[in-house]
């Protein structure tokens, strides 16, 4: 066999599916925790810059920021080695049936969890969606029919992330629409979108995997069924043929 033929043997052994499901799930959970990491810090700074400059009444917010980091460096490390073992099992479907089960169950536990890291993901992204849609109309006030700029105001501690006497809470006209310029604001809001982005990216591969481990866990059982039917068959046959052998022999004997 010569070198041509044996790539194309070995190319023809790579699960293309699982391989495929792994670099999507390892580029969804690396946008999501890389970008929500760095925007969950532009959002404190953004915080602590204009809406809460007393340090007290956004500590709880900051230290569970905090704590949302750590874990997102938990899912990182925890989702780069899962992605492995996928992967692993994709390249060896020899694997006990009921090992593959536990990697169904398993897989679908995540996927409905990352859901619903999803669904959370995209609660920053609407709130900074507003505060943008906001300066867009401070800054074309007459096309949008608005007259009074400085009477158009943003105050986030509706949205519960700050408590209600937090100080100032609530920025109007042209502050607001600085903000907006700022490099924190501009960073964070796209940072958030590429990081709901990832966890969606991250929910797909997720049901990719669950495919392809019910296919491979319904070949696995069908093949051990086979299997089973084929060593009962041959048994069967190895008894006919002993009994046959048994039959000329006494056959042989009486003549």
């Amino acid at each position: 066999m010569g070198c041509f033929e044996c790539c194309i043997k070995c190319l023809g052994g790579v699960p293309y599916a699982s391989l495929v499901a792994t670099i999507l799930c390892f580029s969804g959970v690396a946008l999501f925790c890389g970008c929500g990491h760095v925007a969950l810090a532009g959002t404190v700074a953004i915080l602590e810059q204009h809406f809460s400059t007393n340090t007290s009444d956004h500590a709880l917010l900051s230290e569970v920021i905090q704590l949302m980091q750590y874990v997102i460096y938990g899912i990182a490390s925890f989702f780069f080695l899962y992605g492995i073992i996928l992967l692993a099992e994709g390249f060896y479907t020899t694997s006990a049936v009921k090992e593959l089960h536990d990697f169904v169950f398993l897989t679908y536990v995540l996927g409905v969890a990352w859901l619903g890291v999803f669904g959370f993901s995209a609660v920053p992204v609407f709130m900074f969606y507003n505060i943008w849609s906001t300066c867009e109309v401070i800054k074309s006030p007459q096309s949008n029919g608005t007259s009074g700029v400085e009477q158009i105001c943003v105050d986030v501690r509706q949205y519960g992330i700050i408590p209600w006497n937090a100080f100032p809470g609530k920025i109007c006209g042209s502050a607001l629409e600085n903000i907006c310029n700022t490099n924190e604001f501009y960073m964070s809001y796209h940072l958030f979108i590429v990081a709901c982005a990832g966890a969606g990216a991250t929910v797909i591969a997720l049901i990719h995997f669950l495919m392809i481990l019910s296919s491979n866990w319904a070949y696995l059982k069908d093949a051990s069924k086979m299997q089973a039917y084929q060593d009962i068959k041959a048994k069967e046959e190895q008894e006919l043929q002993d009994i046959q052998s048994r039959s000329k022999e006494q056959l042989n004997s009486y003549t």
